[in-house]
């Protein structure tokens, strides 16, 4: 188990915050492409929600032909290089890796993808251009993984497009909402401004679309509208003391340790609050941050946890320690955060209940609240026609990803209700043809 001290500086804090993948050199990429099995059914492709061709890209990589690697990844994921960093490989492509029925490790997929993107997002190498100017314009609201990849195809195509980002950073979660040890804000950046630089699309930083004038002005001057606003800031938990000092929310927490780093003042004792891969995160952030005594608190059982276990276990590793099967039912401290409060709980066939008398108190400095993240339903309730189901996702035509006002259509997070960054990806791609698909109809 890690013990990380508080980092003063911003190297202390990237050496706390070492890359889980590092960049491989062009040996280790020989190497390590030499062993792909070349499968005539790639399970690898088929576990990939982009689909790219990865024996292929990997074959290329083998034959020192890099840039037509890199054009193959591309070719199928807007987001090639951060995909190869943060993507859940273990349990996509390299989990479907046929090394796995061997006994043998995995195929480095991810590492190999970031390898031969890195390569000509760094060199600067045209591989694509904007289409013919079709004389149509397309906006999208929000420049995340769904909005880049959608203004990216749809610029290949000749549409005009224009992004509007509420913040002043693009990429959404790839840039704010991800652990610093999966990517650097250097890399999130650097290949949209690759992108931006080869298909010349519009981000508009600061612009909020908060009023229905916006989106009847938008409505009026674009053929097409995208929504790629992903889901909002954490949840609320209804428990007394919920909002005193000292209580935040992981998302909000993780964004503030990706803009400030090593500024952000981390104490010794730390209660995060929930059982997905963003508690996990948080609870790994908060030990390499210098917390001394980190603890992950769930619901239910270690079994249940929403989260990975490889999440998991990197928590473990970094310091922090489960407790499984307790409550919160109250936030304890006198105008600032001094403890939680806690009641046990049990499965009694299959309905979780608390078991009575046992409560119990555990003291800290911070508490994360990792419960889930509010949907964008004040957004949603402004567009004419627009359907949401019962968990505020916005319905699509599942090929299309057109709403049920046929001028918007949506993916990522506000359709999927918080998926992966490579499943934005894919959604944004596929949206632009359907958006090419229902203008030339």
């Amino acid at each position: 188990m890690a013990d990380y001290k508080r980092p003063k500086t911003n190297e202390e804090f990237h050496e706390n915050f070492a890359q889980k993948k590092p960049l491989m050199n062009k040996t280790e990429a020989f190497y390590e492409s030499s062993r792909c099995l070349f499968c005539y059914d790639a399970p690898c492709v088929t576990a990939c929600p982009t689909e790219i061709d990865i024996p292929l890209f990997i074959r290329q990589i083998h034959t020192g032909n890099v840039e037509g690697a890199a054009k193959t990844i591309f070719d199928q994921n807007w987001f090639g290089n951060a995909c190869g960093k943060i993507c859940p490989t273990g349990v996509l492509c390299e989990g479907a890796c046929v090394y796995n029925h061997q006994g043998v490790k995995p195929i480095e997929i991810g590492r190999l993808q970031n390898y031969a993107t890195d390569k000509v997002i760094k060199n600067g190498k045209q591989l694509y251009k904007p289409g013919p100017d079709n004389g149509r314009k397309v906006a999208i609201i929000g420049a995340g993984p769904s909005g880049i990849s959608c203004a990216c195809e749809l610029r290949t195509m000749g549409y005009t497009v224009d992004i509007f980002e509420a913040k002043e950073k693009p990429s959404g979660l790839t840039i704010y909402g991800t652990a610093p040890y999966k990517i650097t804000n250097q890399e999130v950046l650097d290949e949209i401004d690759y992108l931006q630089d080869q298909l010349k699309f519009n981000i508009h930083y600061n612009k909020p679309i908060t009023k229905k004038d916006q989106l009847k002005e938008l409505e009026e001057k674009y053929d097409a509208i995208f929504l790629g606003v992903g889901i909002g800031p954490t949840a609320r938990l209804n428990i007394p003391g919920i909002d005193k000092k000292g209580v935040v929310g992981a998302v909000e927490f993780i964004e503030e340790l990706r803009m400030i780093q090593h500024k952000v003042h981390v104490p010794d004792r730390v209660i995060v609050i929930g059982g997905g891969n963003t508690a996990m995160d948080a609870a790994s952030e908060t030990s390499r941050m210098g917390a001394k005594d980190v603890i992950l608190a769930y619901r239910r059982s270690r079994d249940e946890m929403g989260g990975y276990d490889f999440e998991y276990e990197m928590a473990r590793s970094s310091g922090a320690r489960g407790m499984f099967n307790v409550q919160p039912i109250e936030i304890t401290g006198n105008g600032e955060a001094t403890g939680v409060k806690f009641i046990r709980t049990e499965n009694r066939n299959g309905k979780l209940e608390y078991i009575e008398g046992s409560q119990f108190v555990i003291e800290c400095d911070l508490v994360i609240k990792a419960t889930g993240q509010a949907k964008l339903g004040g957004l949603f309730e402004m567009i004419d026609g627009l359907e949401v189901d019962e968990m505020t996702r916005i319905v699509v035509d599942e090929e299309t990803f057109q709403t049920k006002n046929p001028k918007y259509f949506a993916g990522g997070d506000a359709v999927n209700g918080g998926a992966e960054v490579v499943d934005g990806a894919h959604d944004g791609k596929a949206a632009a043809r359907g958006i090419e698909q229902w203008l030339n109809a």
